[in-house]
């Protein structure tokens, strides 16, 4: 099949925070140099910023580094965080509130922000300095030639459900580049692949995740705009690692989710459905009532830190952001860190540039940049935190403070943990809180996925794979009972709908979380981009 070639100097995947951090002080050292480079950043959703999700509160640091003028340049800021709070929520309803705020989410100085808006201003500013910035391309494929990463080929479109070419089929075609620099966020198809096939994680911790599910509303709360508000307890006492949050934006809009750890034991749990109990909890249902829900959305987080973070950098590539794991689960943060890690990439690859050697030597300046930087320090303060919480429901959070107060120091040896899906235990029961019936606040998947904004193309080869199906219809419904209808937060698995036997998978539903590239017990469902342009549209998210 004759492909297109197209050749630039630098290929960016993925037009999160930390790409375009990348392409932003890539090409202010070009101009600085008087040099001319081409750099192309490459974006699978329709539009810049449709597919990026986070809380978020901002901290400003790497911001501050990268475009100091941000402001005068009418950065999207939101609201300066004016309070904090801590809640303890107890399935009786009360909703404790902590003395004190721990030191790693006290928010003084940061902002609430629409990450929507933010890279969607961190495009425009990486246009102004004559970068290029493809949205609707999505990469399928590395290329690699001599053990070096050359460029991507991106996904075929206009193929049938049979996987045979449509008579508007267009063959992807490849992005050579001398560098290529993966920032495609959690779990990313081509990260992934890459990581394995090189070893990338030969001695790290496994890495583990999250999955945070998030609705934005309308209210017509008055004081609750600069409030900042994260909860332990209910629902999730005993059960998953995770905790609640929730963020008063401007003019009544409320940003809340529920972020849980997928290294959980029960093989009926349901990240959505404890979403679902978590609204309904007497002290949030108070913030939100009188409001209505206008977005929903969910993501994968990598929690593991620095003891999973992988080798980040290679023979014409480097790796960014949260595919790189840069997440201070204390704190609750990793957009700074994102943006440090791509800032820090685009002065190596420069180098490279500079010297016309791109490789694993020359490549591997940015990593040790990276971890001696104040974001890989501030990295390793942490780096036993969410281990500690593995602990259990009282253990787990004293060493996890323990932990947060020494810096790190204690305790000072490096704690191991297993990959998350290897603690799904055999289906016994679900222990899931059963989400309440309350009309406009208590949503089905469905409903949740409609506000997502999520659209596919239907008739095309299904993006999500799972390569042993037998195994799939036999032994994960005796031994678990099928998980992948209770984790995936999308309404994507179907076990025994009506009028089908077995298992009907929606892909048309797929929010491009990856919790069921994740959480599947067996690693048998694999996530592949689909067709580019396909999925959420996260407006405002």
């Amino acid at each position: 099949m004759e492909r297109d070639v197209l050749e630039v100097d630098v290929l960016v995947i993925g037009a999160g925070a930390a790409g375009l951090a990348c392409a932003i002080r890539l090409a202010d050292a070009v101009q600085e140099a008087g040099r001319e480079t081409s750099i192309l950043v490459l974006e699978k959703g329709a539009e810049v910023g449709n597919h990026i999700l986070s809380g978020a509160v901002m901290d400003l640091r790497a911001l501050d580094e990268l475009i100091p003028d941000h402001a005068e340049r009418g950065f999207p800021g939101g609201v300066p965080v004016a309070r904090d709070e801590m809640r303890f929520l107890t399935a009786g309803g009360r909703a404790w509130k902590a003395p004190i705020t721990p030191p790693g989410l006290r928010n003084h100085g940061h902002r609430i922000v629409s990450m929507y808006q933010v890279t969607r201003w961190l495009s425009g500013q990486a246009e102004e300095r004559g970068v290029d910035v493809y949205p609707g391309f999505a990469g399928a494929e590395l290329l690699v030639e001599d053990g070096a990463v050359c460029g991507v080929r991106t996904a075929d479109m206009g193929r049938g459900s049979d996987g045979r070419p449509k008579d508007t089929f267009e063959p992807g075609m490849d992005v050579r580049a001398q560098v290529t620099v993966l920032a495609e966020g959690p779990r990313g198809s081509l990260t992934k692949r890459l990581i394995s096939d090189l070893s990338l994680d030969d001695g790290c911790n496994p890495q583990i995740y999250a999955t945070g599910v998030k609705e934005v509303w309308q209210t017509p709360a008055k004081d609750m705009e600069g409030r900042v508000i994260h909860t332990l307890g209910a629902p999730l006492t005993g059960l998953v690692v995770g905790g609640g949050f929730i963020y008063g934006q401007e003019d009544g809009r409320i940003s809340l989710g529920l972020v849980t750890g997928l290294d959980y034991e029960d093989a009926g749990f349901d990240p959505h459905a404890a979403f679902s109990a978590f609204k309904a909890h007497p002290f949030v249902e108070g913030i939100l009532e009188g409001g209505s829900m206008l977005r929903y959305g969910a993501k994968t987080i990598p929690e593991g830190g620095w003891y999973a973070m992988p080798r980040m950098s290679g023979a014409g590539f480097c790796i960014v952001g949260d595919g790189a794991g840069l997440v201070n689960m204390m704190r609750l943060k990793g957009v700074h860190l994102a943006m440090k890690s791509g800032a820090l990439a685009g002065e190596t690859v420069f180098r490279a540039l500079d010297v016309d050697d791109a490789s694993a030597d020359v490549m591997s300046g940015y990593e040790d940049a990276l971890r001696s930087s104040w974001a890989g320090r501030e990295m390793k303060s942490v780096r036993n935190f969410r281990q500690a919480l593995s602990l259990g429901t009282w253990a787990g959070p004293a060493v996890a403070g323990l932990h947060g107060v020494t810096g790190g120091f204690l305790p000072w040896w490096r704690m191991r943990t297993a990959a998350g899906h290897t603690h799904m235990a055999r289906a016994s029961g679900s222990k899931v809180p059963a989400a309440p019936a309350r009309e406009g606040l208590v949503f089905d998947k469905l409903t949740d996925v409609y506000h997502s904004g999520t659209v596919h193309e239907e008739d095309q080869p299904c993006h999500l794979v799972v390569t042993e199906p037998d195994l799939c219809a036999n032994r994960c419904t005796e031994e678990f009972g099928n998980p992948c209808q209770h984790f995936c937060p999308a309404n994507v698995y179907e076990w025994g709908r009506e009028g089908a036997a077995g298992l009907t998978i929606n892909a048309a539903n797929c929010v491009h979380c990856k919790t069921c590239d994740i959480a599947d017990p067996y690693q048998i469902i694999q996530w592949t981009v689909p067709e580019g342009g396909g999925g959420p549209v996260y407006i405002d998210m």
